[in-house]
């Protein structure tokens, strides 16, 4: 049977090429042959295409391949939209990815999205079962550790999911206990790590001559928990801070959000529903002309 993820030794897992079938939440989702997520049929412009890379909220986990927000930025912009975003990864494991597809594509505008979560999962060097790559911090130079990435055995994947379903309530200190997800620096570090993440996007720019774009999301607890979402905003806006001093360009979707009655609306059970990700592409394409100038 043909698998979601794959392993790769740079980022830990990549989505498999040609993947098509049900993902999470029951929807369906398709791999192209360069692992990127379907975004449609390629329209015919003649403006540089825009990659897109980030976490789950990127990739689109809960909703079809035509209803992520890369999937809805190409219908409004008329441009390629390139999904890189990968399901589980660490704001580590987006900017690297960010390097790799820019290589491979030489996009004219990168879109790096993140919710404040993927800022702690660079202080791991295992989530879900799956080992990643992190950054350490040595001579004050920012030095990739961790691979080639380990490729251990897994468990069944319907194995895994039971199991997932009780492990993902655990504590962190048992999640730790029993190898679901492993920690490599002290709570708190994954910020200045994020901030010289950001130093390294700002090299991108200038050594690709592409223009970046730092996006903030935000998860559905955000409208919740009142110190989950304070917390959330804190670690958010510290990232678009760091950009906007390294004159790359930033969105805050938190705004947008908060300025509805009820933004829980616009999730479905752990991720944005179609109506959120109409959203966010609405919202890029709204603003992406005056950050572009």
């Amino acid at each position: 049977m043909s698998v979601h993820f794959i392993h790769d030794d740079l980022l830990g897992h990549v989505p498999n090429p040609g993947f098509s079938g049900p993902g999470f939440g029951g929807s369906f989702h398709t791999i192209d042959a360069n692992g990127l997520r379907f975004s449609g049929e390629r329209p015919d412009s003649s403006e540089g295409s825009i990659l897109t890379v980030g976490d789950s909220f990127t990739y689109g986990d809960e909703v079809c391949d035509e209803e992520s927000w890369p999937a809805r930025l190409q219908g409004l912009t008329g441009r390629h939209v390139l999904n890189g975003g990968v399901t589980g990864y660490g704001f580590d494991q987006i900017v690297l990815r960010a390097e790799q597809l820019v290589a491979t594509h030489n996009p004219s505008v990168v879109i790096v999205s993140f919710i404040a979560d993927d800022i702690l999962r660079t202080e791991m060097s295992r989530m879900w079962w799956r080992d990643k790559p992190w950054f350490a911090i040595e001579d004050d130079q920012l030095v990739l550790k961790g691979v080639p990435v380990p490729n251990r055995a897994r468990l069944p994947p319907h194995i895994r999911r039971r199991m997932d379903r009780i492990l993902v309530d655990l504590s962190p200190t048992l999640q730790h206990l029993v190898g679901y997800h492993k920690r490599i620096h002290r709570p708190g570090f994954g910020l200045e790590i994020a901030r010289r993440l950001v130093r390294r996007l700002q090299k991108l720019q200038a050594d690709r001559n592409v223009r970046i774009v730092l996006m903030a999301q935000y998860p559905p607890h955000t409208w919740v928990y009142k110190a989950f979402g304070q917390e959330q905003q804190r670690l958010a806006q510290a990232v678009l801070e760091s950009a906007t001093a390294c004159g790359l360009a930033t969105v805050d979707t938190f705004r947008r959000l908060s300025a509805e009655p009820k933004p829980q609306d616009f999730y479905a059970a752990t991720h944005m529903n179609v109506r959120g990700n109409q959203m966010i592409a609405s919202l890029l394409a709204a603003t992406l002309p005056s950050l572009l100038k």
